[in-house]
């Protein structure tokens, strides 16, 4: 493959002479190009909801929801999906995030590993993918081979999948049911991808995780009443959300809270029958 025909790999014009600038003057170049990034998000909002439509419709079914990708790409899924439990009160086998060349992959490069075709469908079958899941390939480059193994694998078992890349017309897109690719355009340090790329993936990751949610309940107005209250701040988040969607007093909170072992949902539940029942 021509790698230097790829989106990710051109040179930008605008930031030729970067090592030559002031500290200020650097840092300003490198904000005007991820002022750019949001906009490239925004012209694949309509496949994002298509996603997020399908995700939801998964995981109503009892399906989850598989990340899988290499280097930044494997990071970031990795990152949304661990963000899961805690904020909506999900199980942490709800959304899953794979890496190539497995947990070590978080924190140090491993050589070879986004190459490893056949490890990428064994990495789905020691989880038990099937066809009841949804797998969402990311690859700045839209050809990784681990991940489009993946995604083929996927395939053969008439699961749902959707890749996320930030090139035109990549090998992912080809194949998958649902491909989103925001063209992020040169990065500011020629094929950085860890830069533009790496921002959008992180805000459409948001996106779909947060969509569904949303979808699924996990959210009250713009409340997350499913945060699992595990420490000191998240206690105090529980406790702000109760006072918020029950419109109640700190002590009525804490009170409806002690009884419902934390669980903000079911506090606000609590409060609202029992005002309901005093009228």
């Amino acid at each position: 493959m021509d790698f230097s025909k790829l989106d990710t790999e051109q040179r930008n014009e605008n930031t030729l002479n970067i090592d030559k600038l002031d500290t200020f003057s650097m840092l300003k170049l490198i904000n005007d190009e991820d002022k750019k990034v949001a906009f490239a998000v925004e012209k694949e909002l309509k496949k994002i909801s298509e996603a997020v439509d399908l995700i939801a419709e998964k995981i109503s079914k009892g399906g989850r929801l598989f990340y899988i990708g290499a280097g930044t790409s494997g990071r970031l899924g990795i990152l949304d999906a661990s963000e899961c439990p805690p904020t909506f009160g999900v199980s942490k086998n709800l959304v899953q995030g794979i890496i190539a060349g497995g947990n070590d992959a978080l924190i140090s490069s491993i050589e070879g590993a986004e190459d490893d075709q056949q490890q990428a469908i064994s990495d789905l079958k020691e989880r038990n993918f099937n066809s009841s899941d949804v797998l969402a390939g990311i690859a700045a480059s839209g050809r990784t081979p681990y991940v489009v193994s993946a995604i083929n694998f996927a395939k053969s078992l008439n699961a749902k999948t959707i890749s996320i890349s930030c090139v035109k017309n990549s090998k992912m897109s080809s194949i998958a049911d649902i491909s989103i690719n925001p063209i992020t355009g040169a990065e500011v340090i020629t094929g950085s991808t860890r830069l533009k790329a790496g921002t959008a993936t992180k805000l459409i990751l948001n996106m779909l995780t947060t969509g569904t949610m949303i979808k699924l309940g996990k959210v009250y107005g713009n409340l997350m009443v499913d945060v699992r209250a595990t420490n000191e701040k998240l206690r105090a988040r529980a406790l702000r959300i109760v006072i918020e969607a029950a419109n109640c007093s700190e002590k009525i909170a804490v009170d409806a809270l002690s009884k419902t072992n934390g669980s903000a949902k079911a506090a606000i539940d609590l409060i609202l029958k029992n005002r309901a029942a005093d009228r």
